[in-house]
């Protein structure tokens, strides 16, 4: 990847999924801040529509489309939408995500299926849906899929999540490779937030005791130990900026936890909790 000033991003397009609170809100204020004009999307469209009515607010334009990233038809739209009111897009986050917590044997089923629809299938349908697109368009551009410091990793009683954000970062290696074959002019990363203050886990579904354990106690610990929305946003600009395929919110961690998970499939250890 090739590092760029970020002042190139002024005047250009960007799109935001999952962008009504928490990371997502905080990227597209960011893109904002750095004269982007952004498109929002979420499942939530009236926080959505106050997120976007603040970034106008600041001088910005923006967009809100509420989208649920699991319906492909509502992705096209988004993208349809967007390319018609700004032009070509120069940077796509696919950073919609949820969590549910509890063992795999006590999961609810839909909530099982819900969480790789929006974590998974999500993400593919945006890139389905934009890269045609930035591919006609010919400038450079970047795409940034939100996976998690849990996509190098296994946790008890989140198994949906990991299982989740594995797929998705896979996902996002083939793309990084598959566009480099083609010599296209766009850049893929991937974002792997650590502990970020959002309200994840107050939205989180749970099955059983040891599920709703779980969402109580990582409710509590990102609150007092996580970084801001903000902060992870500007880590995340700073990385596409650096040139990075990798980017971490707590690089110090992800190198704990990358080298316990390379000891393990190396040393073909049984797992065990982190």
């Amino acid at each position: 990847m090739t590092a760029f000033d970020l002042r190139d991003l002024a005047g250009t397009t960007a799109v935001v999924t999952g962008a009504a609170s928490g990371i997502g809100a905080a990227i597209a204020r960011r893109a904002a801040g750095l004269g982007m004009r952004v498109a929002l999307a979420d499942f939530d469209g009236a926080r959505l529509d106050e997120v976007a009515r603040e970034i106008a607010a600041s001088g910005a334009e923006a967009l809100a489309v509420r989208c649920d990233v699991t319906d492909p038809d509502d992705l096209e739209r988004l993208a349809a939408a967007t390319v018609d009111r700004f032009g070509p897009v120069r940077l796509l986050v696919n950073n919609a995500g949820i969590d549910s917590t509890g063992r795999l044997w006590e999961l609810d089923p839909e909530r099982f299926d819900r969480v790789l629809g929006v974590n998974v299938t999500g993400v593919f349908h945006g890139i389905r849906a934009f890269v045609p697109r930035m591919l006609a368009a010919g400038g450079p551009a970047h795409i940034v899929n939100t996976a998690s410091i849990g996509a190098v990793t296994t946790v008890p009683t989140q198994a949906a999540y990991c299982a989740s954000k594995h797929a998705t970062l896979a996902m996002t290696e083939c793309l990084a490779i598959e566009l480099a074959a083609e010599r296209a002019p766009i850049t893929v990363a991937a974002l792997l937030p650590g502990p970020v203050h959002t309200a994840i886990y107050e939205s989180a579904g749970s099955d059983g005791s040891a599920g709703a354990a779980t969402r109580d106690r990582m409710e509590a610990f990102l609150r007092e130990n996580g970084v801001t929305p903000e902060q992870a946003a500007d880590t995340m600009f700073e990385g596409l900026a650096a040139g990075r395929f990798w980017i971490y919110t707590h690089p110090e961690r992800a190198d704990d936890l990358l080298r316990l998970r390379a000891d393990r499939l190396t040393g073909h250890l049984a797992p065990t909790a982190p």
